[in-house]
Parts: C-alpha cells; structure tokens; sequence
C-alpha cells in the first residue's frame, strides 16, 4: 500500500495520536506506510461520530498489530490466523495484558479488516472464526430499595452551605437512579434538555446517539427544589443544568462522584456507593418489576441487548439465594448435613 497525500495529511491531524506518537511514526517510514490506511478508516468512523475514547482505543490496538507485521516484514494482506494467533499469544503472555484489553484490540482488529474488504485493499479477514476464550462477565454491585431510600430520604444538612448543596446533589441522585443515567450523560445534561412538565430528559449517550428516558415524579420534584440554587450561581449563562456553587460552571463527573460518598457517609452507609451503582440500581428494579428487557434496554441506550441481559442474571442470583435460604433440599441443607 503506498502512502497518498490524503493518507499524510489524516496522519499529520489525527486526534488519536499523541504528539510523542505522531512524531516517532514519522520516523518509521515502514511503520507510516502500515498505518496510513488505519488514519483513513478512523477518520472515516470520526465522521460518523465515534468518540475520540473509541478512535484512541482502535488505533491503540491497530498500533500494536502493525508493529508485529513490521517486524515480520508483512503488510495487512499477509497477515493470516496463523500471525494472529501468534501477536494475540503474545500481547497475552509477553506484554501480560489483560485479556479484556486484548478483546478489545482483537475487535479493533476484525472491524479494521472489514473496512479493508469494503474498500477493495484486502480479500481475508484474519479474524474471522478466530475467539479469545471469555473471562466470565462479573455481576454488577446492586442496591437495595431500603439502601437507595436511606441516602435519598436522608435529613436535610443543618447548615444554610450544606442544605443548598444537597438540594443540587439529591437532584442528581434522584435521576441518576429515576433514569439510569450514566455519570457522564448526567452531567453533559442542558437545563432544556429536562421537560419538567411532560417527565422525560433527552440524553445523549455513547456514539452521540439521542434518547428519551422518563422522568420520575420524585426527581422531577428534586430538579424543581434545585432550580433556584442553579440560577443563582450560574456564571456566563452556562447552559448546564448542574452547575457547581464555587465556580458556576459545569460539574464534573469526579465532582458528582465524590458528593455521592458525602451524602452516603452523612446517611451513615457503609456500602461503597458511586455514580455507576445507582444506574446498575435503576436497571436490576425496573427488570424485576416489569420484566421486559426491551424496554429497559432501550432506556439505558444499550445497542447490544447481550449488555442489558447481565442484569436477568443478578434477578436470577438473588432467586438463588431466597432458594437457598428456604428449600429444604437446598445447598444450605446439604452443608448443614455434611459438617454434622
């Protein structure tokens, strides 16, 4: 593959790439003519609005690809399951990366390949019929109602300071839990995103994609209380709707994190609580209590509804425990017997 002009200018304004990268890439002529392609389809995925996260992480992974076939003398079109198999081996046992790490960087990987196919500048796919063996999918951490009840009901604070910031935070916790909001769609939350009236917030989630979500009638009542606080300290007329009292400006996501831990040590919970759990909450609840799948995926903006079943799982788990608790023929009846 020879390197165009079009081909040097995506590598020269790539995003992607760190300025230390960039400048030992174009030291590497064998290594520039291997990623010149790469640019080409990351920004074609720029275009479509992929994540800057996600381009970093694709290149990341394509990277470490072409340097093996660098040092193998291969180009793309060259590399089979056979050289795969060996880079993947070796980013698993010499580079000692995690295998999820290595999931990624192989999907990077089979996704880069089909463009190549599509564009006519290969025929094969390495990847195809080729799978890592799965790490299983750990549960996510869930909460119950009574935990959730503790921190949103708790006491106002008894100083002026403190009882404006929980009007601010309680707001936020009660949508992060009311709509399974991600921390960061949270706070790249607008004040016009949010119809008060008709209960609903317009979230714009992972690959930019837009949802509406319902709105709880209790957070909708929090948001309500927290108004009059944001429009006395918004600064620059900041359109967004959770604002930090110091500096008037967007919170952050670290900042929504850190008054979560406030508002759980002040309600005297001892569980670790974070911006994540309450999401994992809003899901596990709203499957247990309505059972369908499709909806809660579509609330939580989940593309792959292989993401939302997990949380059929921890359902399941907890079944298992009541059935453990209460069958006479359980597993807690069979320890009972075997330590007599």
């Amino acid at each position: 593959m020879v390197m165009s002009n079009q081909d040097e200018q995506s590598t020269n304004a790539a995003p992607w790439l760190s300025v230390e990268l960039a400048a030992a890439v174009e030291l590497d002529t064998a290594l520039q003519e291997l990623l010149s392609p790469v640019h080409r389809w990351l920004n074609t995925l720029s275009v479509r609005n992929h994540s800057p996260h996600t381009l970093t992480a694709y290149f990341a992974g394509l990277n470490q690809l072409a340097l093996f076939l660098r040092g193998k003398r291969l180009s793309w079109t060259r590399c089979d399951k056979r050289q795969l198999a060996q880079h993947i081996g070796h980013r698993l046992d010499e580079d000692k990366v995690a295998l999820a790490s290595v999931q990624q960087e192989l999907s990077a990987i089979r996704h880069f390949y089909g463009w190549l196919i599509e564009e006519n500048l290969a025929r094969i796919n390495p990847t195809t019929g080729y799978q890592l063996k799965r790490s299983p999918r750990p549960l996510p951490s869930i909460a119950d109602v009574d935990l959730l009840t503790q921190l949103l009901d708790q006491d106002m604070p008894d100083t002026p300071e403190q009882a404006r910031l929980w009007l601010r935070d309680k707001a936020m916790f009660e949508l992060l839990y009311s709509s399974g909001l991600r921390v960061g769609e949270l706070v790249a939350l607008d004040i016009a995103d949010v119809d008060l009236s008709d209960l609903r917030v317009r979230v714009t989630g992972k690959g930019n994609k837009t949802r509406l979500v319902p709105l709880g009638a209790k957070a909708a009542q929090a948001i309500m209380r927290y108004l009059p606080h944001r429009d006395l300290w918004v600064e620059q007329q900041d359109r967004a709707l959770f604002i930090s009292e110091k500096l008037g400006t967007r919170l952050s996501t670290r900042a929504v994190q850190q008054r979560l831990k406030v508002a759980a040590t002040r309600a005297g919970i001892a569980q670790n609580l974070y911006p994540h759990l309450l999401r994992h909450c809003f899901a596990s609840h709203m499957l247990s209590g309505s059972g369908d799948l499709r909806a809660v995926q579509e609330m939580l903006g989940h593309s792959d509804i292989s993401t939302t079943q997990i949380y059929t799982h921890v359902d399941f788990a907890k079944l298992t425990q009541v059935y453990d608790r209460a069958h006479p023929r359980a597993t807690h009846a069979q320890n009972e017997s075997e330590s007599l």
